[in-house]
Order: C-alpha cells, then structure tokens, then sequence
C-alpha cells in the first residue's frame, strides 16, 4: 500500500547538448518542460495528508524558478553537466529531496519522490529517489 500526491509546474531554459547522439541539438537551443513532482508515502500523517501540497507546489516553483530563464550551459554550478532531460529531473529530484530531508514540505514521512520532465506530449523522463 502507498500513498502519492503530484504537483506541477513548468520551466523554460536555453541549453546545448554535447554528443554527435544528440545531432541539432548540440546547437543553442531553448526548451520548455512541464514539471510533475510525485511524493510517495506507506503512511499519511496525523492530518490524513503525505505532503502540504501548497509547500510542496511553493518548493518546486522555487527549485524550478532558479533553472527558468536562464541558459544553463552558463550555469557556474552545471558546469561540465549535460543537461538532457534524464539529467534535469535528477537535478530537480534531488533537490526536492533535501527539501523532504529538511521537513520544507510538511507531511507523513516519505518514501520516495518521483519527478517527471514532459518535453511533449510524446516525449518525457522520470528520475525517482528513495527517502
């Protein structure tokens, strides 16, 4: 038996990819995401909740607020990532989760956070991190 609890957000960034694998894309390039954040509980906590859903929406506008606008290959602390989007949910989902570790989000004790980047309607990834 588990619990889960989504929130959604979006980020748009400029970036480039390093590999022949990646084609055009190796090119300066801008994308646009929508950014589902799922929190996975065994429990719900006192209140009957796995996470505040307002910290939790308030966190990953936060988290995804510092990529937005920017152009990530400047990024000082990205320096030497390649930013594919396996790459940014990882970067998102292990934030989110030293924001659980730190009790920003309120709640039952996780289990785990799942974070999915959609790039389209037919393309997205998902990073999961257990707590």
């Amino acid at each position: 038996m588990s619990f889960s609890v989504s929130v959604r957000d979006h980020v748009m960034i400029a970036h480039s990819l390093r590999g022949a694998v990646f084609g055009p894309a190796q090119q300066l390039h801008g994308a646009t995401y929508l950014v589902d954040a799922t929190f996975r509980a065994a429990t719900l906590d006192e209140d009957g909740i796995v996470v505040d859903i307002g910290r939790a929406r308030d966190v990953l506008a936060g988290l995804v607020g510092e990529l937005t606008y920017r152009n990530l290959d400047d990024a000082p602390e990205l320096r030497g990532v390649n930013t594919t989007t396996e790459r940014l949910c990882q970067i998102v989902g292990d934030r989110l989760a030293d924001a659980a570790r730190a009790g920003a989000l309120g709640g039952a004790a996780l289990s785990g956070i799942v974070v999915t980047l959609h790039e389209s309607h037919i393309a997205w990834a998902s990073y999961e991190v257990a707590l």
